[in-house]
Protein backbone atom coordinates (compact mmCIF):
# COMPACT_ATOMS: atom_id res chain seq x y z
CA UNK A 1 0.00 0.00 0.00
CA UNK A 2 1.70 3.35 -0.70
CA UNK A 3 1.64 5.89 1.74
CA UNK A 4 -1.08 8.27 -0.26
CA UNK A 5 -4.01 5.39 0.32
CA UNK A 6 -2.84 4.72 3.97
CA UNK A 7 -2.91 8.42 4.43
CA UNK A 8 -6.40 8.45 3.03
CA UNK A 9 -7.54 5.03 4.80
CA UNK A 10 -6.87 6.93 8.39
CA UNK A 11 -8.62 10.12 7.58
CA UNK A 12 -11.41 8.32 6.26
CA UNK A 13 -11.58 6.18 9.14
CA UNK A 14 -10.71 8.94 11.68
CA UNK A 15 -13.69 11.68 10.35
CA UNK A 16 -15.90 8.47 9.65
CA UNK A 17 -15.53 8.45 13.97
CA UNK A 18 -15.93 11.88 14.17
CA UNK A 19 -12.48 12.53 15.59
CA UNK A 20 -9.70 14.99 15.26
CA UNK A 21 -6.36 14.40 14.98
CA UNK A 22 -5.61 15.63 18.47
CA UNK A 23 -7.70 13.45 20.04
CA UNK A 24 -6.21 10.64 17.90
CA UNK A 25 -2.92 11.43 18.52
CA UNK A 26 -3.29 11.45 22.30
CA UNK A 27 -4.79 7.95 22.17
CA UNK A 28 -2.02 6.67 19.66
CA UNK A 29 0.25 8.27 21.63
CA UNK A 30 1.82 10.21 18.29
CA UNK A 31 2.19 13.73 17.54
CA UNK A 32 -0.32 15.60 16.09
CA UNK A 33 2.27 17.05 13.21
CA UNK A 34 3.13 13.11 12.52
CA UNK A 35 -0.65 12.15 12.00
CA UNK A 36 -1.36 15.17 9.80
CA UNK A 37 1.52 14.33 7.22
CA UNK A 38 0.63 10.89 7.10
CA UNK A 39 -2.84 11.82 6.37
CA UNK A 40 -1.70 14.36 3.62
CA UNK A 41 0.63 11.14 2.21
CA UNK A 42 3.77 12.05 3.89
CA UNK A 43 6.36 10.36 5.74
CA UNK A 44 7.22 6.70 6.60
CA UNK A 45 5.60 4.92 9.10
CA UNK A 46 6.62 2.54 11.54
CA UNK A 47 4.84 -0.47 11.49
CA UNK A 48 4.59 0.54 15.49
CA UNK A 49 2.71 3.75 14.71
CA UNK A 50 0.42 2.36 11.92
CA UNK A 51 -0.43 -0.45 15.04
CA UNK A 52 -1.13 2.25 17.25
CA UNK A 53 -3.23 4.75 14.82
CA UNK A 54 -4.90 1.07 13.94
CA UNK A 55 -5.79 1.06 17.96
CA UNK A 56 -7.10 4.53 18.52
CA UNK A 57 -9.37 4.58 15.41
CA UNK A 58 -10.89 1.61 16.53
CA UNK A 59 -9.65 -0.39 13.50
CA UNK A 60 -7.90 -3.97 12.86
CA UNK A 61 -4.93 -3.81 10.97
CA UNK A 62 -4.23 -6.41 8.43
CA UNK A 63 -1.11 -7.34 6.89
CA UNK A 64 -0.78 -9.46 3.76
CA UNK A 65 1.70 -10.68 1.40
CA UNK A 66 -0.60 -12.20 -1.56
CA UNK A 67 0.88 -12.88 -5.43
CA UNK A 68 -0.65 -11.04 -8.34
CA UNK A 69 -1.56 -7.20 -8.83
CA UNK A 70 -3.05 -4.95 -6.19
CA UNK A 71 -6.19 -4.23 -5.70
CA UNK A 72 -7.64 -0.81 -6.48
CA UNK A 73 -7.44 1.53 -3.97
CA UNK A 74 -10.87 3.26 -2.90
CA UNK A 75 -11.81 6.37 -4.51
CA UNK A 76 -10.61 9.08 -2.24
CA UNK A 77 -12.77 10.96 -0.16
CA UNK A 78 -13.53 15.10 -1.28
CA UNK A 79 -13.12 17.68 1.46
CA UNK A 80 -16.77 18.67 0.83
CA UNK A 81 -17.86 15.34 1.55
CA UNK A 82 -15.76 15.19 5.09
CA UNK A 83 -16.97 18.29 5.54
CA UNK A 84 -20.65 17.48 5.25
CA UNK A 85 -19.60 14.06 7.33
CA UNK A 86 -19.15 16.37 10.29
CA UNK A 87 -22.90 17.47 9.39
CA UNK A 88 -25.64 16.58 12.64
CA UNK A 89 -27.42 14.74 9.68
CA UNK A 90 -25.27 12.67 8.48
CA UNK A 91 -24.02 11.29 12.23
CA UNK A 92 -27.77 11.19 12.68
CA UNK A 93 -28.92 8.71 9.26
CA UNK A 94 -25.71 6.96 9.77
CA UNK A 95 -26.03 5.85 13.41
CA UNK A 96 -29.74 4.79 12.06
CA UNK A 97 -28.08 2.93 9.34
CA UNK A 98 -25.39 0.80 12.22
CA UNK A 99 -28.61 0.08 14.45
CA UNK A 100 -30.56 -0.95 11.21
CA UNK A 101 -27.54 -3.35 10.04
CA UNK A 102 -26.56 -4.08 13.21
CA UNK A 103 -22.96 -2.89 13.10
CA UNK A 104 -20.73 -0.18 14.48
CA UNK A 105 -21.40 2.97 14.11
CA UNK A 106 -18.00 3.41 12.75
CA UNK A 107 -18.22 0.91 10.17
CA UNK A 108 -21.59 2.07 8.80
CA UNK A 109 -20.19 5.81 8.64
CA UNK A 110 -17.23 4.39 6.74
CA UNK A 111 -18.92 2.19 4.28
CA UNK A 112 -21.70 4.87 3.94
CA UNK A 113 -18.99 7.83 2.81
CA UNK A 114 -17.20 5.65 0.99
CA UNK A 115 -20.46 4.99 -1.21
CA UNK A 116 -21.26 8.27 -1.31
CA UNK A 117 -17.87 8.88 -3.13
CA UNK A 118 -18.18 6.51 -5.43
CA UNK A 119 -20.76 7.80 -6.40
CA UNK A 120 -19.71 11.03 -6.66
CA UNK A 121 -16.92 10.22 -8.50
CA UNK A 122 -19.70 9.39 -11.42
CA UNK A 123 -20.40 13.54 -11.45
CA UNK A 124 -18.54 15.45 -13.90
CA UNK A 125 -18.56 18.68 -11.18
CA UNK A 126 -17.53 19.23 -7.84
CA UNK A 127 -20.49 17.93 -5.68
CA UNK A 128 -22.08 21.15 -3.43
CA UNK A 129 -24.09 20.19 0.19
CA UNK A 130 -26.96 20.17 -1.47
CA UNK A 131 -25.63 17.17 -3.76
CA UNK A 132 -24.82 15.02 -0.69
CA UNK A 133 -27.46 15.51 0.96
CA UNK A 134 -29.13 14.00 -1.85
CA UNK A 135 -26.47 11.02 -2.26
CA UNK A 136 -27.53 10.36 1.68
CA UNK A 137 -31.19 10.35 0.88
CA UNK A 138 -30.69 7.84 -1.77
CA UNK A 139 -28.79 5.78 0.86
CA UNK A 140 -31.48 5.94 3.23
CA UNK A 141 -34.05 4.81 0.68
CA UNK A 142 -31.90 2.14 -0.62
CA UNK A 143 -31.85 0.45 2.76
CA UNK A 144 -35.22 1.04 3.83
Amino acid sequence: MEIAELGARLRARRTATGRTIASVAVQAGLSVPYIANLENGRGNPTLSAVTSLADALGARLMIELADGPAEPAPPALPDSLLRFARSARFGAESARLATAAGQPETTARERLLHAMAAMAALATRPLTDADWHRLLDAAILMTR
